[in-house]
């Protein structure tokens, strides 16, 4: 079949957007019809080659849609539902997989970083030549073939933007909060990073109960909306932060310290600023070859914990509907992330407007009607704040 998408040829290159073929699903697969995808610093890293990924390849990892057909084996979605994607669809058979911790199937993992589906193949192709995926998912195109566990059913009262939403920013860092930091009611959290992962990890330590919710960020506006999404607190990060954090908690430093940004000083200033005993999660992928360090003595005198959190150590299957379900409940506004909608014709001015800082999260939205796609009443259309 026929479907449009924006083609990366190469590294720092503009998207191209054109025509490809999208092979049918296979057995395990899901085919997709895409509504809405969420605008990433990773594929943006991608894109200048800091996160190295095989090109030419069609980008996009954080997406929703309607299923329009499904693989021999595919039992728990059905053509109509809505669901939103995982870009870890996991294995359920490898060590990591049986151990409730599917972010890190060994499984899956290689052909992530081949660029192609679980079964090593790719499902499109530009003028006769492979097209390489893009963490399984490649949703900067109107349809996609996507792994069966890479799709997870969301109730369809819930926005496509919101999904796509969910998919990724939303679960890594509402997760860093809620699943890998374990925030604790009434403990100081502090977060690096007002982007759309350090907003989510906002809105979980609310959830958790956390009582001061500190974040830094070097841009005034994005600390303005730190305080919106319910920061007690922001920190420019010329200020001392360190002593800043001490002021604010008696003396002891944040309980739980996130750091959704991964640039270099970050972990140590992090770790400086978290009290004895407390956790130091990072989100943020560092640059290739980045090193880190944290004074020796300290790191086994104050028995603070520091550890990775990929994707919100999740469990998407899991994870995704709660979300959905609490965004429904009105307690997590995740519809307040997306500062800007775009056509899929836009991606480059999506990509410009990312990388000036001005989005918490931009979202591409299609909204053509496919001739074998029966479109539900609850459909999310195009809206407001689009550029002319």
């Amino acid at each position: 079949m026929k479907t449009t998408g924006a083609l990366l040829r190469e590294q720092k290159a503009p998207f191209e957007v054109t025509e490809l073929e999208l092979r049918e699903p296979g057995p395990d697969e899901v085919l997709v019809d895409i509504r809405a995808s969420g605008v990433c610093a990773s594929d943006a890293h991608t894109r200048t080659g800091r996160i190295p990924s095989p090109l030419p390849a069609v980008l996009g990892h954080e997406g929703s849609g309607v299923v329009l057909r499904t693989g021999a084996n595919v039992t728990h979605v059905a053509p109509g539902d809505h669901v939103a994607l995982s870009w870890m669809p996991s294995c359920d058979t490898c060590r990591h997989c049986r151990a409730g911790r599917p972010v890190l199937c060994t499984a899956a993992a290689p052909y992530l970083l081949a660029g192609t589906l679980l079964d090593g193949s790719t499902s499109l192709r530009h003028e006769g030549r492979a097209v390489h995926q893009y963490s399984f998912l490649s949703t900067f195109a109107d349809a996609a073939v996507v792994p069966k566990n890479s799709a997870i059913k969301v109730d369809p009262s819930v926005p496509f933007e919101v999904a796509a939403l969910i998919g990724c920013a939303v679960l890594t860092g509402y997760g860093a909060a809620v699943n890998r930091a374990g925030v604790t009611p009434g403990s100081t959290v502090l977060i690096f990073g007002a982007g759309g992962v350090g907003l989510s990890a906002i809105m979980g330590a609310r959830v958790a109960g956390a009582a001061q919710i500190i974040v830094v960020d070097p841009a005034e506006h994005k600390r303005a909306e730190a305080l919106g999404f319910g920061a007690t607190h922001t920190l420019s990060s010329d200020d001392d932060v360190v002593a800043r954090v001490a002021e604010l908690s008696d003396g002891f430093g944040a309980d739980f310290t996130i750091d959704g940004v991964g640039a270099p000083g970050i972990l140590d200033t992090a770790f400086r600023a978290t009290v004895k005993g407390g956790t130091i999660v990072c989100v943020g992928m560092p640059a290739p070859g980045a090193q880190s360090s944290i004074t020796g003595p300290a790191l086994v005198r104050d028995e603070k914990i520091v550890t990775g959190s990929l994707y919100g150590s999740s469990v998407p299957q899991r994870d995704v509907p709660m979300i959905a379900e609490l965004y429904r409940q009105g307690r997590l506004p995740l519809d307040r992330l997306i500062t800007q909608r775009y056509r899929l014709e836009q991606i480059n001015e999506a990509f410009d407007d990312l990388e000036a800082g001005r989005l918490n999260r931009g979202v591409i939205v299609f909204d053509s009607v496919r001739a074998d796609d029966s479109r539900s009443t609850n459909d999310t259309h195009l809206q407001g704040g689009t550029h002319a």
